[in-house]
């Protein structure tokens, strides 16, 4: 099966939204392909897929089938990618209970041709819910990695997260705190807008390392939405490197352990219908 040609599977989790974890996830995808890997990326954000726009992928572009039941992925920027967006309108509301969420998530991750792949990359949705377990039940996840901003609010939601990922016996590579300073674009004068060092506090409460900490920069945002992640349109900038460094911390907190592998196989078809 394809998807056993996937070395080790990452997941990339939040406790709540809005706190740039896909815009963390395709940047780390990035930075993977950059260090040599083959890499995919998979958008499991169900209700709200949104790696369509950030890798500047068409409106329209549908993934081409094989034998009626294989999706093959989508490639952008060196990444074999798989998402919802490529399957439903973009103005097409997936009004979808749990189990259908976490059976959609089955289907793009089992039914995919990945091919041989070093690391898969799975962006998640927000939460503690359906799709998380999922996808603990689904596949051997290698690791997940929490991402968080630093304010209070933000910091509750990742422990529980964490908290999650240990239940299902999944480990926690690292946290990547983003939207750390602001650095004014005019003057340089640099502030804490959502509070110090959360990311440093809950990487020592639960004794994983600090992967990258993240500015609340413009750029970054402005480079995501037109389609070029930051770590192909500014690849010498300091944001840039805090993912490059965040992938390599990655590859060896994955060193020597096992592969990941999906469990199960349900038999679904795809039609055109």
């Amino acid at each position: 099966m394809s998807v056993n040609q996937i070395r080790h599977i990452v997941a990339i989790a939040s406790g709540k939204g809005g706190v740039g974890k896909s815009t963390t996830a395709v940047n780390l995808a990035l930075a993977l392909r950059a260090r040599g890997l083959r890499v995919g990326l998979l958008d499991a954000d169900i209700y709200g897929p949104s790696q369509q726009l950030m890798l500047g992928i068409a409106p329209g572009v549908r993934p081409q089938q094989q034998d009626g039941q294989w999706l093959l992925p989508v490639e952008a920027h060196g990444l074999k990618t798989m998402s919802m967006g490529y399957l439903v309108d973009e103005r097409t509301p997936m009004v979808w209970r749990g189990p259908m969420a976490g059976g959609a998530l089955a289907q793009l991750l089992e039914q995919t041709l990945w091919g041989e792949l070093d690391m898969l990359i799975i962006d998640m949705p927000p939460g503690t819910g359906d799709i998380q377990l999922t996808l603990s039940q689904k596949a051997r996840v290698a690791g997940a990695v929490i991402v968080t901003t630093p304010q209070d609010i933000a910091l509750l939601d990742a422990r529980k997260g964490i908290e999650m990922f240990r239940k299902v016996d999944v480990p926690v590579l690292g946290v990547i705190e983003n939207m750390a300073v602001h650095v004014c674009s005019q003057c340089g004068h640099r502030e804490h807008i959502f509070g110090a060092e959360g990311g440093d506090r809950i990487a020592r409460d639960y004794d994983v390392p600090l992967l990258a900490r993240l500015p609340l920069s413009l750029s970054i945002r402005e480079q995501t939405d037109a389609g070029r992640p930051t770590v192909l349109a500014a690849p010498d900038s300091e944001a840039a490197a805090q993912y490059l460094a965040a992938a390599d911390a990655v590859q060896q907190a994955l060193a020597g352990r096992d592969p990941g592998m999906v469990r199960q196989f349900p038999e679904i078809r795809i039609s055109d219908d």
